[in-house]
């Protein structure tokens, strides 16, 4: 897993080529414009063009990415983040590491516990099975 800065420089360099395609496939799809004939008013009877669909796309790629910068900036740590706060910040996360670290202890511990009683429980009921099997083979067997 990469650090913020660099999931940071991830996504400006993927909003940069997203520019980049943007433009290159507007200008490769978009219509030839004439500057002599400039109208002022937009046909509504054209049928939908490609380049629209195109643009609504990059639009909703850009603003996401955009977004997506905007959340790693804000996962950064602020200026006023001091070694004495980072320091103290990495004790209380240590302090509730040996917590845990106790009570999974404890857990395992009372695991083992239940199961040594569920194959002390599994033995006797093996030895119960034999010990009637046995006396049924015992009873079957006529007397000589």
């Amino acid at each position: 897993m990469a650090d913020r800065l660099t999931q940071l420089q991830d996504a400006v360099n993927s909003l940069a080529d997203q520019f980049c395609n943007a433009i290159g496939v507007l200008q490769q799809c978009g219509p030839p414009a004439s500057f002599s004939n400039i109208q002022t008013a937009i046909n509504k009877d054209q049928p939908t063009n490609p380049t629209e669909e195109y643009a609504q796309l990059f639009a909703a790629l850009i603003a996401r990415t955009a977004k997506d910068i905007d959340v790693l900036i804000d996962s950064l740590p602020s200026e006023e983040s001091t070694a004495a706060l980072q320091a103290a910040s990495l004790y209380k996360l240590e302090e509730e590491n040996h917590e845990a670290a106790t009570c999974l202890e404890d857990v395992v511990y009372r695991g083992d516990m239940l199961l040594e009683k569920i194959q002390s429980a599994l033995a006797d009921i093996a030895q119960s099975q034999l010990k009637t099997r046995s006396g049924t083979h015992s009873q079957s067997l006529p007397d000589a």
